[in-house]
């Protein structure tokens, strides 16, 4: 999973939804932390077309709401 990236907060149950997820799975992204990353919080608005968290970026698009996202990661592992 090269051009995946995961955005997550630092307090957010279901960015650690995700991540428990990936850990259970050993699934390895990018995790990308927007409240001590500012330039990645401008990415993800900018490019993403909103500040909400968990969204994974894959292929050029964004995913959001951890449960899809991890119905994709469970179908793209």
């Amino acid at each position: 999973m090269n051009d995946y990236k995961l955005f997550v907060g630092t307090i957010c149950p279901y960015c650690q939804k995700v991540e428990n997820f990936m850990k259970e799975n050993d699934i390895e992204i990018e995790i990308v932390n927007i409240d001590q990353d500012r330039e990645a919080m401008r990415e993800l608005i900018d490019n993403g077309g909103k500040r909400q968290i968990p969204c994974l970026y894959h292929d050029g698009e964004y995913l959001y709401e951890s449960d899809d996202i991890i119905e994709f990661l469970r179908e793209n592992k």
